[in-house]
């Protein structure tokens, strides 16, 4: 084993990024040692290394939350040596380097081996928006929400939306920000798209809100866009903010919210598997297995070599709907 690890490391928040060599930590007990083969770059890695977290990194820090490897080390436990030797999905654990890195120290129970078939540089992307899109379509079925919208659709999370909501029998609004996306979704079945780059959009947001009333209200962006969206969804209904695209605050008119009886209730894919549970959260895990190659699959845009890691975030952020940027480790 080697001592030291190549790894992207950021020295301040919104800084840019840097390649150094770094001590590979000892092992504790239910941890695995993966050499990273691809890690993936998610909206949620442009939120930390812009410092918009809640929890702020103590830095010099390793970002990534996702990627992919082979499972190398154990330090000792039944699942941790049962990893061992296993290509595998994987994130990141609390408080630990993250996954943009030639070795990456996180628990057993966050590495997922791929099923056969599932390319490396698939399972980099394998956990996160697809475990997302699974528990979305969880919510709306326990909260019998027969209509649900989301924002930001464009890109692979909304693409999963949209195909799971047709096979589960589900209406989803999508909303885009221009006509090649909107194009996109219409190849893959949706049937309810705004295009928010149209000078008439907020009237038809409007409308289709009117007429479909979608209850279960999913927002990506935030910011200014969240007063849209107490301002168009009906009595009763759910407003659940999961990212912050805008990077802003979000203001809105809290009289409508009061008597609209609009809940607005965040979600975070670590805290849901948390309240859900184990159980639950390996049964969204198989179902995630199986349809990886179809409903849950990912469009790579491009493959880039770590050690360019400030040109893919450059054009991942540039990018983001046309598809997926991975770092390169191998």
């Amino acid at each position: 084993m080697k001592d030291t690890m190549l790894a992207v490391v950021q020295e301040e928040a919104g800084g840019l990024l840097k390649i150094k060599e770094i001590p590979i930590l000892g092992l504790k007990k239910n941890e695995v040692l993966v050499k990273m083969h691809y890690a993936s770059i998610n909206p949620s890695d442009l939120s930390f290394l812009q410092g918009s977290y809640a929890e702020k990194p103590d830095y010099p820090v390793v970002p990534g939350i996702e990627g992919s490897g082979e499972v190398i080390a154990s330090g000792g436990g039944f699942l941790a040596n049962l990893r061992k030797g296993k290509i595998v999905a994987c994130t990141k654990s609390a408080h630990n380097s993250g996954t943009w890195a030639e070795y990456l120290i996180t628990s057993a129970s966050n590495v997922v081996p791929l099923p056969i078939g599932i390319e490396t540089s698939a399972g980099a992307s394998m956990l996160v928006n697809p475990l997302t899109a699974v528990a979305f379509v969880h919510l709306a079925k326990q909260g019998a929400h027969k209509v649900i919208y989301n924002n930001a659709a464009g890109g692979a999370l909304g693409k999963m939306l949209v195909r799971l909501c047709t096979k589960n029998q589900i209406e989803i609004i999508s909303e885009v920000r221009s006509e090649s996306q909107a194009k996109d979704l219409e190849n893959i079945g949706a049937k309810q798209i705004i295009d928010s780059s149209q000078p008439n959009y907020l009237e038809k947001m409007e409308s289709v809100f009117s007429n479909l009333k979608p209850t279960l209200i999913f927002d990506a962006i935030c910011g200014p866009k969240t007063n849209d969206l107490v301002r168009f969804a009906p009595q009763n209904s759910t407003i659940m903010p999961y990212a912050n695209l805008s990077e802003d605050l979000s203001i809105y008119d809290s009289r409508l919210l009061l008597q609209k009886n609009i809940k607005i209730n965040g979600f975070f894919l670590s805290n849901y598997n948390k309240e859900v549970g184990i159980l639950k959260v390996l049964k969204n895990i198989s179902q995630v297995k199986k349809l990886i190659n179809n409903d849950l699959s990912t469009n790579l845009n491009k493959v880039i070599s770590f050690k360019d890691a400030n040109e893919a975030i450059n054009e991942y952020r540039n990018n983001m709907s046309q598809g997926k940027i991975l770092l390169r480790f191998q």
